[in-house]
């Protein structure tokens, strides 16, 4: 198992998580297509040449989405019960296909579960950053993870 149990995570632990992803213009006409989102700033490429940014922008729900499963291998691969919400979250510079990606997680918070004795809720501050090391999204996320299984 490649996530960590509630009790290995520190409050002020930093993860600079080594998977990168280039993000591809199909993954961006996929995402928004399969999400029944047709704004043209993401899915028609003359529309954004006459906007400010020149080109499409990458549907804001899909960064979302590589954000956290970016950070998942070195956190909470197989010991996350539920992902109890999002907060936060901004997009302070755009992402475009051919941007590349990287992301870095300081574990904020960590609380005993009341209703779950076998689970402690972990609050994760999810900062991702592009080639040139702006930063594309951030938000904190909410998860409740598996405590450690007595022997």
């Amino acid at each position: 198992m490649a996530g960590q149990w509630f009790e290995a995570f520190e409050v002020g632990q930093v993860f600079e998580h080594e998977i990168r992803r280039t993000v591809l213009e199909s993954d961006n006409m996929w995402f928004s297509n399969a999400t029944c989102n047709p704004a043209a700033i993401h899915i028609d490429a003359a529309y954004c040449e006459g906007t400010e940014f020149g080109k499409p922008l990458m549907n804001s729900i899909f960064s979302l989405g590589l954000v956290i499963g970016l950070s998942v291998q070195d956190t909470t691969l197989g010991t996350t019960v539920a992902n109890l919400g999002m907060d936060e979250l901004r997009f302070p510079k755009p992402l475009s296909h051919g941007d590349t990606v990287h992301v870095r997680t300081t574990v904020l918070e960590l609380r005993e579960s009341k209703s779950r004795p076998n689970a402690g809720v972990t609050i994760f501050l999810h900062e991702a950053f592009n080639q040139r090391n702006e930063c594309v999204a951030h938000c904190k996320r909410l998860a409740l993870m598996k405590k450690k299984p007595q022997a």
